[in-house]
């Protein structure tokens, strides 16, 4: 199941590695805590 989130997540959702975290919205930051969940959980 978490594959299929990853896809979805890389296809869809914005991408802020190549901004400064500390500078986000509170939904930016939020977007990138779920990609972070997703990720880990699919790595297990």
């Amino acid at each position: 199941m978490f594959k299929l989130l990853a896809r979805f997540n890389k296809m869809v959702l914005p991408k802020y590695h190549y901004r400064d975290l500390t500078k986000l919205k509170k939904w930016e930051k939020a977007i990138v805590g779920y990609k972070y969940w997703v990720t880990i959980n699919e790595l297990d």
